[in-house]
């Protein structure tokens, strides 16, 4: 039998889980909705990259396979059957429990015939005022080059009648990204009302084509190939380059069509024809086309009966209000555990840097960054103030290449120092190095995260920071950012282990450690939680470890390749936790003979992370916190509300408590505790008194 899980089908099983979170009914509604348009985005992702590199690789004849054993051929029919049934079950929980059950708690979707007189005025202005000058109908002529059509847009197709000649034509109209998908109408009793845009659009079409009557509509939507990258071998300016792949994509073939099921054939064969698609690339919805847009459904206003208590980010106690961040970490390690602490002490450790007459540099990776970040403005200050400032933005994150390149172009006309990442690798290491002159001496100040710099998702993502001026680590930094910026090697460092040169042999060499350990009879574990588990060799070494006696626990979110429960896996239990914050922290443990190794990384157990990017796994020294990090891993394995085990076929099971077991869920308990610890540390604050002393 087959040891590994095939990577497709397990990243479908993941997003299962999200759309389970959707299906069960202990949520709120709109956090069930919430959570529909997560698993609606993930999957639009999904086509993207993973279906769109499958289908190059199906017209390139390559039947080589993968180590599930599949072709691409094979992995595309069992993708498609997959998906159309988690399609099925999408659809028949929108159409039959949410959309019933937000009319019942006033949020009520209206089709077109179902508005008043008076709702019919209102969304007749609105079309007239705010949409129809912003729409570009595409006629559709059989004899000449089919028109292009935007990706992951709403699209009306319209089939045309001209009572003058009898003829019939083909009239397309994409709706712009820019326009909002819910079109509000007042209603008599104070509900939230609204009306989807392509309805409303196409209730309104005719006025558009006058001598001309409509007698058909139906919508679609095309998600193209995003797997096109940017050929660095023959790149004189990346940049540019980087444009034309922007450019490409908009043109890409089609990986996914969606259409409406009760679209007329007439119409289907048109939409099939324009896009260039075949059967297996056309997936029928009974209901709205790209759920993901139903995410505003989730935030809107006087709603908050129907959402999870709020959660804010709880002040760390390591973190002394009013006191410099500078003072902070040379005073103590710092670690802070996203977001149930808050993110702002890395952001004012920045803000406060580019202002220190003191600090000589900074110098940052960036990979992805919020839309109106506060990190970007320092470091654009920090430059104008006349520091060093050297940002490594990598153009090559997918999906955010035109942000970077934005972000880029700020930054260098500021004075900042541009670096476009690293020839063949992305750089996905999470690090800020600050050079601070002290004393007459040099002191650097290092923060290594699990997370982007990005002020957004921090406050949605869990995430691990760790802030430290420890001189072997700030050395260390100084290399790592030598070796991107100035080509030398990655050698010589101290501390820090970096992908692709060290990483992946140091994991090999503590799993094999431990599996050692337990052939000599010696206690042996390892715990990590990553957020997917796919590299052949880590797996091996993993069976390896178990086979010997080694206890493996997995906290894998996402991809999970490795099979467990089987006779070669029979000591590994993976679990995966799927709550209200996405987790995203690497985390690693492992026994070391009662001499615990703890680490913290930015890179998942991937091949692609361990051989293919710049990525930094770090040493965790300082006791307390590696005491806390180890809590931290097995409180996870704890939980009993949103835990899912992943099973032998790949499939997963709800982690359920067992009898007389209490309901444990570890994000609440992580919530709570820093609720308490930030409670206890402002009552202890209230409570000294700090006297005025002069100063020498």
């Amino acid at each position: 039998m087959p040891k590994y899980h095939n990577r497709e089908l397990s990243w479908l099983e993941f997003n299962q889980r999200v759309l389970d979170q959707a299906l069960g009914e202990k949520l709120p509604l709109l956090e069930r909705v919430k959570f529909l348009a997560i698993s609606a985005s993930n999957m639009d992702e999904f086509f993207q990259v993973r279906v769109g590199s499958l289908m190059l690789q199906r017209r390139s004849g390559r039947k080589t396979r993968d180590n599930s054993g599949f072709t691409p051929v094979r992995n595309l029919a069992a993708i498609r059957e997959r998906v159309l049934q988690m399609n099925a079950d999408q659809y028949e929980l929108l159409n039959h429990t949410l959309i019933p059950a937000l009319a019942q708690k006033g949020i009520v979707l209206l089709a077109a015939h179902q508005l008043t007189d008076q709702q019919r005025a209102q969304a007749s202005a609105v079309f007239e005022d705010s949409i129809s000058p912003l729409l570009t109908p595409l006629a559709v002529d059989p004899n000449s080059t089919p028109p292009s059509v935007p990706a992951l847009h709403i699209v009306l197709a319209c089939r045309l009648f001209d009572p003058a000649d009898k003829t019939n034509r083909h009239v397309l109209i994409p709706i712009h990204e820019n326009l909002p998908r819910r079109i509000a109408v007042t209603t008599e009793d104070g509900t939230h009302a609204f009306i989807l845009i392509e309805d409303l659009v196409a209730d309104y079409a005719d006025r558009l084509f006058p001598g001309e009557d409509i007698t058909a509509t139906t919508a679609f939507r095309v998600t193209r190939n995003g797997d096109i990258a940017v050929e660095e071998d023959d790149a004189t300016d990346l940049a540019d380059e980087m444009e034309d792949v922007l450019t490409a994509r908009r043109f890409a073939d089609t990986v996914r069509l969606e259409i409406r099921s009760d679209a007329r054939r007439d119409l289907s064969s048109m939409i099939k024809a324009v896009t260039s698609s075949t059967s297996q690339e056309i997936y029928r919805h009974d209901g709205p086309l790209g759920l993901s847009s139903f995410m505003e459904l989730a935030f809107l206003q006087d709603f908050d009966h129907l959402r999870d208590e709020d959660w804010p980010a709880q002040s760390s106690p390591a973190i002394t209000p009013g006191e410099s961040m500078f003072e902070t970490i040379a005073s103590r390690d710092v670690l802070l555990f996203h977001p149930y602490e808050s993110f702002d002490p890395v952001i004012r450790l920045i803000e406060e840097a580019a202002v220190d007459p003191d600090v000589i540099a900074i110098k940052q990776i960036l990979y992805r960054t919020a839309s109106r970040s506060r990190i970007i403005d320092a470091l654009i200050k920090a430059a104008e103030n006349g520091k060093h400032v050297t940002a490594l933005v990598e153009l090559k994150a997918r999906f955010d290449e035109a942000r970077n390149l934005t972000r880029a172009d700020e930054l260098q006309r500021a004075g900042a120092q541009i670096v476009y990442g690293v020839k063949n690798l992305k750089t996905h290491a999470k690090i800020c190095l600050i050079l601070r002159r002290e004393s007459g001496h040099i002191r650097r100040y290092v923060h290594l995260g699990t997370g982007n710099y990005n002020e957004t998702t921090s406050r949605l993502y869990t995430d691990l920071s760790y802030l430290t001026c420890k001189a072997e680590y700030g050395n260390d930094a100084s290399l790592l950012f030598n070796a991107v910026t100035g080509r030398s090697k990655l050698l010589r460092f101290q501390r820090l282990i970096p992908a692709p040169s060290a990483m992946k042999p140091r994991l090999l060499d503590l799993i094999a450690g431990e599996t050692e350990r337990a052939k000599q009879g010696l206690p042996a574990k390892i715990t990590a939680k990553t957020n997917s588990l796919q590299d052949p060799e880590i797996i091996a070494a993993l069976y390896t470890a178990s086979e010997a006696g080694v206890e493996v626990l997995l906290n894998v979110r996402g991809i999970c390749c490795l099979i467990p429960g089987e006779k070669f896996s029979k000591n590994i239990e993976v679990v995966s936790v799927i709550d209200r914050f996405l987790e995203h922290a690497r985390l690693f443990y492992f026994h070391q003979g009662g001499d615990p190794q703890v680490y913290i990384s930015s890179a998942d157990w991937m091949t692609r992370n361990l051989e293919k990017r710049v990525e930094l796994l770090v040493p965790i020294e300082q006791k307390a916190i590696k005491r806390r990090l180890i809590r931290i891993l097995e409180t996870f394995f704890k939980d009993n509300q949103n835990a899912y085990h992943i099973l032998p076929d790949g499939t997963s099971r709800k982690n359920l408590p067992k009898k007389g077991e209490k309901p444990f869920r570890a994000q609440d308990y992580f919530y709570q505790q820093a609720k308490r610890t930030a409670k206890a540390r402002e009552h202890e604050r209230a409570m000294t008194f700090e006297p005025h002393v002069p100063q020498e």
